[in-house]
């Protein structure tokens, strides 16, 4: 009796085949159709990033998605691309770590929020200039101020600078060398600046962030030098440059605008904590869907059927 009824409840259910992707070919052209949504995606298929990432795709036949779950670059993210349905299928069984920050659409809120706590419930913008379209900042406006490109050795005076705010982000001497980083000085010390989140030379592509100007000298538009001289450096070796900001952040939306950034779309973008701590119930479920697919090779779980 208790068989057939998670016979019949399976069945009120959506079944999808889960497997791990390992060929950064077969992801890329996955993630191309939406390269301005996955640009930190492409980004980690640069080698040595692909390796210390995960990729796995769930399918039906009709509907599916992708989830990545990466360690390089910045730290732990998850990206998440496709049908929300799928998308809960594989976020049963690979939530990834406890604490990621999480790059997914709009219409995965509901999903999300199923899995973990999320600490920005605002969608976020995301923005794009080319080289049409970039203007770059007049120097004239700020001429008191040093501007250079930041090397590893800076990177305690990058973390001193974001210690200025109690959240702030600690980089690693690897960040500010992997990437491309701008910052601005007065009299020596650093007070604003500006780098990258990723960069995917291969598809001429790069995702600005890590923007910020001391509190005691933010309206001195020392955030448009810093940004600018980063945003002019990719687009040497990029066709476009993607960026996120809180359209609730008017300061910053006009930064943006006067480079030359224009609105693509909105998205979701926040630190999540996964729900599941102990990770014992995603656990559970993989054995189960291993189990279930056996004979394909892959893992067949079961997700919540759609309506209407």
């Amino acid at each position: 009796m208790a068989a057939s009824k998670t016979m019949k409840s399976e069945r009120l259910r959506e079944a999808f085949l889960v497997r791990r992707l390992r060929n950064p070919e077969e992801i890329r052209a996955l993630l191309l159709p939406h390269r301005r949504y996955t640009a930190y995606g492409l980004a980690q298929l640069e080698s040595p990033l692909f390796e210390q990432s995960e990729w796995w795709l769930a399918e039906d036949g009709v509907a599916g998605a992708l989830l990545m779950h990466s360690r390089g670059g910045l730290g732990h993210a998850l990206l998440a691309l496709g049908d929300e349905i799928a998308l809960y299928a594989l976020l049963s069984l690979h939530p990834g770590p406890v604490y990621s920050f999480a790059t997914a659409e709009l219409g995965h809120a509901g999903v999300m929020r199923h899995f973990f706590s999320l600490a920005q419930k605002q969608p976020m913008q995301r923005m794009v200039v080319d080289g049409r379209t970039f203007v770059a900042p007049s120097r004239t406006e700020m001429p008191e101020a040093e501007l250079r490109c930041l090397s590893s050795k800076d990177t305690p005076a990058v973390n001193l600078l974001n210690r200025s705010e109690a959240e702030g982000i600690s980089y690693r001497k690897s960040q500010i060398r992997d990437g491309m980083y701008f910052g601005v000085f007065l009299d020596g010390v650093l007070v604003a600046m500006a780098g990258t989140h990723g960069i995917a030379r291969s598809e001429r592509i790069a995702v600005l962030g890590n923007v910020f100007t001391h509190p005691a000298y933010r309206n001195s538009h020392f955030a448009l030098l810093a940004t600018g001289a980063v945003t002019r450096e990719l687009l040497e070796g990029c066709d476009e440059v993607v960026l996120s900001v809180n359209p609730r952040n008017a300061a910053a939306v006009s930064v943006y605008q006067r480079l030359g950034y224009r609105h693509d779309s909105d998205l979701i973008e926040t630190a999540v904590t996964r729900r599941d701590s102990l990770g014992l119930t995603s656990l559970a479920r993989r054995l189960l869907a291993r189990w279930r697919g056996r004979e394909s090779g892959r893992e067949l779980v079961y997700s919540p059927a759609r309506h209407g």
